[in-house]
């Protein structure tokens, strides 16, 4: 596979798509399907909304765990007090509520794997427990003295820098160093803009479905928006902007204004005009560049003729633009 084709990791009708022309994506994606088939703790970085919960979910179903159960944690958006609970279950009567036993989601992982997002937002209290997981593959339920074994692979993920957190004595040591076995990044939108087009033509078919509506793509000036602005929400902002245009649009296309993008001051909307004719340059010269190098199974000689330059410009502007075959 080329770096200019898109990539739909698409494995059963309830996983999410991935969707990327990114050499950045796909050079990650490699790695995932390697890291995918042993069992070492996955640990996942990037801001928020970069989409570390998909690449989560193409860990697990690339993984021989994947006809098991994967099971996904918000260690932010559950309060401290029931999150021991959530996580290792607990026996009837442990507390006021538990008027049952209840697994946690360790044990219904079990043979299979969990996502504990915000792993940087888990509390130091139950941060020992995850380690002894990890290391010895045990824990109790809450109010229960009897060890449940489980075998889990965990993956964690964060926007936080767990260093940091480690020297303020937020996070322990020790289980930063089981989780980080494996860390992938994985880079904002606005390092992958080859990704912005791609990914906002997906989500425009999703929502022109869901909204019943139907669009003849992205006006120019829309495009150009969408290529210009910085995304610090990532691919959930982006999305949540091609639906509110799909909602509120009302012509044949998805214009600039329907995507009610936030504007910048003078000076930095000319630097970012600058940079992206840049890269929208760039990436123009990488798709063509490597369609002509496919037509001629990548000999350069006859590439360069094709393109009418000098060789040893060609083999300058391949190492420049990063260009690489995929076979």
């Amino acid at each position: 596979m080329s770096v200019s084709e898109t990539t739909a990791v698409q494995p059963n009708s309830d996983s999410e798509t991935i969707i990327t022309k990114s050499p950045l994506i796909l050079k990650k994606m490699e790695i995932i399907e390697k890291v995918a088939k042993t069992d070492s703790s996955v640990l996942l970085l990037g801001e928020s909304g970069v989409g570390k919960e998909l690449f989560a979910e193409q860990v697990h179903i690339k993984s021989p765990r994947r006809e098991a159960p994967f099971i996904k944690v918000n260690c932010a958006a559950i309060p401290e007090g029931l999150l021991e609970s959530e996580l290792f279950g607990h026996v009837k009567g442990a507390f006021t509520s538990a008027i049952a036993n209840r697994k946690g989601r360790f044990e219904i992982a079990d043979k299979g794997t969990i996502l504990l997002d915000e792993i940087g937002d888990l509390p130091l209290s139950l941060q020992a427990k995850i380690l002894r997981i990890i290391q010895e593959k045990k824990f109790e339920k809450v109010g229960s003295d009897t060890t449940i074994t489980v075998n889990v692979r965990i993956i964690a993920a964060t926007n936080k820098d767990l260093e940091d957190l480690v020297q303020t004595g937020a996070f322990r040591q020790d289980l930063y160093y089981r989780l980080n076995v494996f860390p992938i990044f994985i880079p904002p939108l606005r390092k992958r803009q080859e990704d912005i087009i791609e990914l906002a033509g997906f989500f425009l078919k999703k929502f022109e479905r869901e909204t019943k509506k139907q669009f003849n793509g992205f006006s120019d000036d829309a495009l150009e928006a969408m290529l210009s602005y910085s995304w610090p929400g990532n691919v959930r902002e982006l999305m949540n902007c091609i639906e509110r245009a799909c909602i509120i649009g009302k012509n044949k296309q998805i214009g600039k204004e329907d995507l009610f993008l936030k504007s910048g001051d003078a000076d930095s909307e000319n630097d970012t005009a600058v940079r992206c004719l840049k890269t929208a340059v760039n990436i123009f010269k990488t798709n063509f560049i490597l369609k002509v190098l496919e037509e001629n199974n990548w000999n350069q000689t006859e590439t360069a003729r094709a393109l009418a330059i000098q060789r040893t410009y060609l083999s300058r502007l391949i190492k420049e633009l990063n260009i690489t075959s995929k076979e």
